[in-house]
């Protein structure tokens, strides 16, 4: 793409000539936060739902992009009714989630990679070593280093109780996760 500088009486303006724009700033750029566990069908579409919801609320950040994957995930699954239900309660709809498998193109367009556990941090960093340092354990954004567990097949009590330790995690860590995400 060609780029031409034109000075005003004030301020100068870069013009592409496709596109007829000037480009976005990196500061500006919409960021992309990938949540990622086993098999995509509770904990990562959760705090993906949740981590939504919180940037919705952010006027900067209100057009990031949130995704979720699974290590092991049956592409095309949806996520578990249980988790679709604590989510609910929360006013947080999961109802649409499919469930899919982490791949090189996702890592690739994450500018941060959220993973559950520390086993995931590390069969993710073995598996995409060239995005090691864009993934990390979600604890560690609100400076804990537990892994969260995993409610798959337990009761509704138990994705009631990891919905409220992703909400809690979130907040706690929401501005870390910011600055991780904007390369800061």
């Amino acid at each position: 793409m060609n780029w031409f500088r034109f000075p005003g009486p004030s301020v100068s303006a870069i013009w592409a000539i496709e596109g007829g724009r000037a480009p976005m700033s990196d500061e500006r750029r919409p960021r992309t936060v990938l949540f990622v566990c086993t098999g995509n069908l509770c904990r990562s579409p959760m705090a993906a739902a949740l981590f939504r919801r919180r940037l919705q609320q952010d006027p900067l950040r209100s057009n990031w992009r949130v995704l979720s994957a699974g290590l092991w995930a049956a592409n095309g699954e949806p996520a578990s009714p249980n988790a679709v239900v604590a989510l609910a309660e929360r006013g947080v709809d999961l109802s649409r989630h499919i469930a899919r498998r982490v791949t090189r193109e996702l890592i690739a367009e994450a500018d941060l990679v959220l993973a559950m556990t520390p086993h995931h941090v590390e069969a993710l960093r073995l598996a995409f070593p060239e995005a090691a340092d864009r993934i990390h354990l979600l604890a560690e954004m609100a400076g804990e280093t537990h892994g969260i567990a995993d409610p798959y097949g337990l009761s509704l009590s138990a994705y009631r109780a990891t919905a409220s330790e992703l909400d809690r995690l979130l907040a706690a860590g929401y501005d870390r996760i910011v600055a991780l995400a904007e390369g800061r």
